[in-house]
This record gives C-alpha cells, sequence and structure tokens, in this order.
C-alpha cells in the first residue's frame, strides 16, 4: 500500500485519537500528561477517561503513529512505572491528514453559511 493510501486508511480519525494525536505533536508526553494536555487545550470540553487513552495508545502504536519512547526524564524527576509516548512521522502525517480534512468540512460550512467566517481584528 502506498504511505498516501496508508494515510488516507485511517480518517477519520476517531476525536479521542485526534487529541492523543495532537499532545504528543509538541513532545513526548505520559500517559497522565496527555489526559491533562487535552482537558487544558480544549477548556475541558474534552475529558479522556483512562480507558480510552490506553486502548487508544495501544491502537495507535500498533498502527505506527506513536510508539514508546526510550528516553527518560532525570531518576529523580521520573516515575519507572510511567511509559512515555513519541508521535512517529507516520503518526504526524496522519494528523496533518486529518486536520486538513476537518479544515476542508469548515470551508464547506462556510460555503453553505451555516457557520461565519471568524472575524479578524
Amino acid at each position: 500500500m502506498r504511505r498516501k493510501d496508508a494515510t488516507q486508511s485511517f480518517l477519520p480519525l476517531t476525536p479521542a485519537m485526534f487529541h492523543i494525536l495532537l499532545a504528543l505533536a509538541d513532545g513526548e508526553k505520559h500517559g497522565y500528561a496527555i489526559l491533562k494536555e487535552v482537558a487544558r487545550r480544549t477548556e475541558g470540553k474534552v475529558r479522556l477517561s483512562a480507558g480510552t487513552l490506553y486502548g487508544n495508545l495501544a491502537r495507535l502504536e500498533r498502527s505506527g503513529m506513536i510508539a514508546e519512547s526510550g528516553r527518560r526524564p532525570a531518576i529523580g524527576l521520573d516515575d519507572e512505572r510511567r511509559r512515555y509516548y513519541r508521535l512517529t512521522p507516520f503518526g504526524r502525517e496522519v494528523a496533518l491528514a486529518e486536520a486538513r480534512r476537518m479544515e476542508e468540512a469548515l470551508s464547506q460550512a462556510r460555503a453553505k453559511l451555516l457557520i461565519h467566517k471568524p472575524q479578524t481584528t
């Protein structure tokens, strides 16, 4: 399967998967940090349960979109039970394709006057 076809085969992502990939877009994180990042970034509108998070982390890892990181924080700042995850290049491609897909859907909604263009200040 070509890389573009592989990327497209995952679309649309579930909201949970997309938020997890977004949380990892700027660096490695462990599960609890991902939960906190998603809640903070969405101002509490999206709250992932532990079951949803860890089930999706396993799926994303199996699909090659994320990988467990081999790097660890300094010993005094780490808990050895934590697993740290990073976004793979393929995961970044899928997240970007999903963002573009959503952007196109918003463009179509604006064209149909369902929503208005954001005001510029």
